[in-house]
């Protein structure tokens, strides 16, 4: 199915990361008749379209890019290794992305994990083990300590009764939905190195403030922090070893998308941003992107629900679905990797991971390959801290990157033999990462158009999962959610 040269380019994405699976025809091309079009080509389209296909539906993905993953994306390293410039951990309950992951033959391995973390904190550093009582948390005041648990806790409780797939109708909605997480924090996490460790799990988790989220959505995302036979707990969210970063992708996470695109074959069309949607009386819907209109009985959104109120719809979007993509923003984040000969950090008894109060980089992690063969820092830049460096330069970031990793790590973190740079709040089709969240009110007014179709079009991305919102697992299985639904419509 898959032509020679578009299988060439797919292979080469598949080994670098870069690449084209199939260009946009030349305009004038006749339409094309499918059953379904879907627009998006990240981990959500191309798993439903690979569903819709497996079901014997005609069906053609519009991906806007370049690239197929959306989100997901292996960049290329001076050395020639790659590292995950996107989305890139895996870990307990992410049953979804791991059996699609294990069905297209990428392997995964333990994300480094051995050694102790450093906290960076009022102006100290200091190593802790990981392995002891308090496990993963940093060692702050016994008071804070005392206050995080319970506050942790009353998150676990409270968020047991949200239900995943209507948050909206929890008994408490209205009352959570009507405040930020900030707010709730600041009557609970009362001790102030309490409240760091929130701040910094909640940047870290949304790339947005806690002033920016509703509590509401707070609840739902820790709830949907499992799956449907273990609930979500705040830790999840957080941890390593046993949580949402405890496993990595040997190729990096990439791979996943790259050989899904391959498998689907000229059902995927690259560079062919969908401009305008519209539904007639004829049973079809007219989908036009540049350079190529199709025909279709059914359509499938898999874009973040920003990006959506950029297609001009015929009919009008409801009111109500409309007003829902503007109020979903994108958190603020980017991922800066340094590249060393040797991953040196751990021979002084370090895994690379650092929680800190100041910075541009406030946590980071050991992206360095399986074998250890070189080293590789990744530090998340994240919420008003990547706000902060949108305007600047790749080389005025690099300065402050690297100024972070030697404090955290020492000189030697000064002189990396490579850098690369991925800032999401520039990317035109994704204008930031890694999910978008919900302020106050909008779960509660508007969160029921979140999956309602309308009409013949349908909606996924990870924003739309019930479990593991926001993560790639959700995106796998929006697309498995709304394929089912998209077959039972035809």
């Amino acid at each position: 199915m898959l032509g020679g040269a578009a299988a060439a380019g797919v292979s080469a994405l598949a080994v670098a990361g870069t690449g084209t699976a199939q260009a946009a025809p030349a305009a004038g091309t006749a339409p094309r008749e499918v059953d379904v079009a879907v627009v998006g080509g990240g981990l959500a389209g191309l798993t439903a379209a690979r569903d819709l296909a497996a079901a014997g539906k005609s069906v053609l993905v519009l991906e806007a890019r370049d690239r197929v993953g959306g989100r997901v994306l292996n960049l290329a390293l001076p050395n020639g290794g790659i590292s995950e410039g996107g989305g890139e951990f895996i870990g307990p309950t992410q049953d979804r992305m791991k059996a699609l992951a294990d069905s297209l033959g990428v392997a995964t391995f333990p994300t480094y994990n051995t050694g102790k973390n450093v906290l960076f904190k009022d102006g100290k550093r200091t190593p802790y083990a990981t392995d002891g009582l308090l496990g993963a948390v940093p060692p702050i005041d016994v008071a804070g300590l005392a206050n995080a648990a319970a506050v942790q806790a009353m998150l676990n409780d409270l968020a047991k009764q949200v239900p995943v797939d209507a948050p909206w109708t929890a008994a408490k909605a209205d009352e959570w939905d009507s405040q930020t997480f900030e707010t709730w924090l600041k009557h609970n996490a009362v001790i102030p190195s309490a409240k760091f460790l929130f701040d910094v799990a909640c940047t870290s988790v949304f790339s947005a403030e806690p002033s920016e989220l509703s509590l509401l959505f707070v609840l739902f995302y820790i709830r949907a922090a499992g799956n449907e036979s273990t609930p979500g707990t705040f830790e999840r969210l957080t941890e390593t070893g046993t949580g949402a970063q405890a496993t990595r992708f040997v190729g990096g996470s990439a791979q996943v998308p790259l050989r899904l695109a391959q498998s689907l074959g000229d059902r995927v069309v690259l560079n062919a941003p969908v401009t305008r949607i519209a539904q007639g009386g004829t049973g079809r819907l007219t989908v036009e992107a540049e350079g190529l209109t199709v025909s279709a009985r059914r359509v499938v959104i898999a874009v973040p629900p920003s990006l959506t109120n950029r297609i001009t719809f015929s009919p009008g979007l409801p009111a109500t679905r409309d007003q829902l993509g503007q109020r979903l923003p994108m958190g603020s984040v980017g991922k800066a990797i340094a590249v060393y000969d040797t991953p040196f950090w751990r021979a002084d008894g370090l895994n690379g991971q650092v929680v800190s109060d100041s910075g541009a980089i406030r946590s980071t992690f050991d992206n360095s390959p399986p074998d250890g063969s070189y080293g590789a820092l990744m530090g998340f830049i994240e919420s008003d801290e990547m706000r902060r460096l949108n305007g600047a330069s790749q080389a005025e970031v690099k300065a402050v990157v690297l100024k972070d990793f030697a404090t955290y790590f020492g000189d030697r973190a000064k002189t990396p033999t490579g850098f690369v740079l991925q800032r999401w709040d520039n990317e035109t089709y994704s204008r930031g990462g890694p999910v978008a969240y919900a302020p106050p009110g909008v779960l509660t007014r508007y969160g029921a158009a979140l999956r309602a179709p309308v009409g013949a079009i349908h909606w996924a991305g990870t924003e739309t999962s019930t479990y593991w919102n926001g993560y790639m697992d959700g995106a796998v299985r929006s697309g498995e959610r709304v394929a089912k639904e998209v077959v039972a419509a035809l």
